[in-house]
């Protein structure tokens, strides 16, 4: 393996971003082979040398990425200061210290992506991946065919025209309308912004698809690995991950159950294979490897009245015993 940056290591291992280690390495609290090491910039090969934070080693965390379906009102930051809902707080069992790559607002839901692979989040975030996003949206007002050329206009955000979106209608409802909105960049709002530039202001909105991703299967709050085929799929088109490993294995119930006894995981986000989820097929865009939330499983609960088996063959045979009589 060549050489690394410290704080990539660092934060590969989970114990801190990228930021946060450039501070512990500045305090003389990471040593490499022994020797303490306070310069940003520096280098070792995780594989060949020992590298210590405070006296004990640092081992890299597996790689993984998660697909999560945001739910409304969830902050898309491991922490707020506020004490708002964030991502993290569903992301306790995902096996690695994730964080989102690009962002969604507050108030909107839909599909986000999370992983501890900082070349993936950054290689899927650059503005040149020009990466695919299609939103659909809730709009006050009836979006006509010169209201949809309005929504395809470009707006100045930062000083910068994005570029044109592709609108299509899907349906009116009174005096809203649903439109599906494609983008090939992430600017702050963006959606919004046009929306008020275009005379249809933004009522609701959800991002059903990201890099081709899509969330089938999994209700808000639910997330799951990317299939191979996923992660596949994204290298071919943008070039990450590097490396396509088997995703690592979900905990089950019992564990989710016995870590949640002891407090050690949130109730929010927690998993089971979608081959154990009655009534659903794997979602398609997840491959043969989908997995939804635990959530997901219907709880049958039988009625007190409800007739078994065994009293119906023993009301069966009564009844012929009646009339034979």
């Amino acid at each position: 393996m060549a050489l690394e940056r410290l704080q990539k290591i660092l934060a590969r291992a989970g114990v801190a971003s990228r930021r946060s280690a450039e501070q512990l390495i500045e305090q003389g609290r990471v040593r490499v082979d022994g020797r303490t090491v306070v310069e940003l910039g520096s280098k070792a090969d995780p594989r060949r040398q020992r590298v210590e934070l405070d006296g004990k080693r640092i081992e890299a965390e597996p790689l993984v990425y998660v697909l999560f379906h945001k739910p409304r009102e969830v902050m898309c930051t491991m922490k707020d200061p506020e004490g708002r809902q964030t991502v993290a707080d569903f992301m306790r069992d995902a096996g690695g210290r994730v964080v989102p790559v690009g962002r969604l607002d507050y108030h909107t839901s839909g599909v986000l992506l999370l992983t501890n692979d900082g070349d993936f989040a950054s290689g899927l975030a650059h503005p040149t991946k020009r990466v695919e996003k299609v939103y659909v949206a809730k709009v006050r007002g009836l979006v006509d065919d010169q209201a949809l050329l309005r929504w395809q206009e470009p707006v100045e955000i930062d000083g910068r025209p994005t570029r044109p979106a592709q609108v299509r209608r899907l349906r009116v409802e009174g005096d809203k309308t649903w439109i599906e909105v494609t983008l090939h960049e992430g600017k702050n709002r963006q959606i919004h912004r046009i929306g008020e530039a275009a005379g249809n202001p933004v009522l609701r909105l959800a991002r059903v698809s990201f890099a081709g991703i899509v969330h089938d299967g999994l209700r808000p709050g639910q997330w799951r690995y990317l299939s191979k085929d996923e992660l596949l799929a994204l290298k071919k088109a943008y070039g990450v991950p590097k490396r396509v490993r088997p995703a690592p294995p979900l905990p089950n119930a019992d564990e989710v159950r016995a870590a949640r006894s002891r407090g050690g995981t949130s109730k929010r986000g927690a998993v089971l294979p979608a081959r154990a989820v009655k009534g659903r097929k794997p979602s398609a865009s997840g491959g043969k490897g989908s997995r939804v939330g635990a959530s997901d499983k219907p709880r049958v609960s039988a009625s007190k009245n409800a007739p078994t088996k065994r009293t119906a063959k023993a009301t069966s045979r009564r009844s012929v015993k009646t009339r034979s009589s």
